[in-house]
């Protein structure tokens, strides 16, 4: 087994092969890996099976096999998402900025590759994939550390990106997959700041604080998801109950998942008795405050008093916290307070409600009468995401594939000197 200072020094060095590649080779490397899914379902799935095996008799939660689970349709899913991949403009190239110099010299801001991206992540084996094709179509090589609870899915997911990348002429080793399940290994990837560019780590927040407090290298996170909607006094109950149910239920092991839900005083108490009875209805734990709790009729034992613990909590459940506001005002200080800068809505009919907060609201991404469920790179169009970044720097929200570049200034000379 090569080391791991061996491996990323040749992903590196793929990397500069990559970064100059042609669009047509590197779409021909993701049309390969999409039809080399479907082609090796059977091989994909008897790996994920011993990893789930083996998951379950170390004792995951249902929330984590569920991550790590890989069914033929998730599969076909994952083949179908590298060919979106794949028709996405490329954006390696792009003139982003033009103009000639009043010496003549012609300037032109041109976007690049950055070169290696690093991942560090948990149970979720379809990530591989995701983030070496996303890696793949913007011109950059992939150094991969996926979670010990998936290491048999990944080395065969990493085969078919190294077969792909093969088949266009491409160095195999611009995806490097580290095997090795001792902790002690990603605390020597994140000092390899010679050879990664950029680090993105997708998992808990403990994960996520201690690459940031040890990495030598520049980090982009995928954050926490403690997401919030406020019920306005003249939210729509027609739009209201789908939204909230939809954010919280649809998937709710996932960061861009509902959480808490603001209720204004004013709102139509018979709206959120219907809210709430829909919640139990599928299966969600509902923590009330006591205001919620005089209101409504219902009688069930999932329905629960509220603990000052409920609030700013990413549940990753059927569990969703409800608490009574005053006012728009109140919404705005508890979500500035509680929030983690990933999603937040708001479910009003007044326009100057949604004006104010759309624009006090510090998040990644805010949306007005929608689900909290479309903060998602496919959902916006970007493809895959390598994740969700909740920091301001270089990348918020989806990180897509522009995400992943850099840029360089070229200017076109002809003879000119500085005085």
């Amino acid at each position: 087994m090569n080391s791991l200072k061996e491996i990323a020094k040749e992903t590196k060095a793929a990397s500069f092969e990559l970064s100059i590649s042609s669009t047509e080779d590197r779409n021909k490397v993701l049309d390969k890996v999409s039809q080399l899914l479907s082609e090796r379902i059977a091989d994909i799935v008897s790996a994920n099976q011993i990893d789930y095996e083996s998951g379950k008799t170390s004792g995951l939660n249902d929330q984590m096999l569920d991550r790590l689970l890989l069914t033929p349709e998730r599969i076909e899913g994952m083949a179908t998402d590298v060919q979106t991949i794949k028709s996405l403009n490329d954006p390696i190239g792009e003139i982003i900025e033009q103009k000639t110099l009043e010496n003549g010299i012609e300037l032109k801001k041109v976007r690049v590759p950055l070169g290696v991206l690093g991942s560090i992540y948990e149970s979720r084996p379809n990530v591989t994939i995701d983030i070496a094709s996303l890696a793949i179509k913007s011109g950059n090589a992939a150094l991969l550390r996926g979670g010990k609870e998936s290491v048999n899915s990944n080395i065969v997911l990493t085969q078919i990106l190294k077969d792909a990348l093969s088949n266009a002429g491409l160095p195999e080793s611009a995806v490097g997959l580290i095997t090795d399940p001792d902790r002690s290994i990603v605390d020597e990837m994140l000092g390899l700041d010679e050879y990664i560019d950029l680090l993105v780590p997708r998992g808990g927040a403990g994960l996520i604080k201690h690459v940031y407090e040890t990495a030598s290298m520049p980090v982009v996170a995928g954050g926490i998801g403690v997401c919030h909607a406020f019920i306005d006094e003249n939210a729509d109950p027609r739009k209201v109950i789908p939204i909230v149910i939809n954010s919280k239920t649809q998937r709710p092991t996932v960061c861009n998942a509902l959480d808490t839900v603001l209720v204004h005083k004013n709102a139509d108490k018979l709206m959120i008795q219907n809210m709430i009875s829909e919640l139990l209805d599928h299966q969600v734990e509902v923590r009330a405050d006591e205001q919620i709790l005089q209101h409504i009729t219902l009688d069930n034992s999932l329905i629960k008093a509220a603990s000052e613990d409920d609030w700013g909590t990413e549940f990753l459940s059927l569990v969703i916290s409800i608490k009574t506001v005053d006012s728009l005002q109140e919404a705005l200080e508890h979500i500035k307070t509680h929030g983690s800068g990933h999603t937040e809505a708001i479910l009003s009919e007044d326009k100057p409600s949604q004006d104010t907060f759309t624009r006090t609201i510090d998040a990644a991404a805010v949306f007005v009468n929608a689900s909290t469920r479309f903060t998602d790179g496919s959902q916006f169009g970007l493809g895959a995401e390598v994740g969700i970044s909740t920091q301001k720097f270089h990348a918020r929200g989806p990180i897509g594939l522009k995400e992943l570049t850099s840029y360089k200034w070229i200017g076109i000379g002809n003879g000119q000197v500085r005085p």
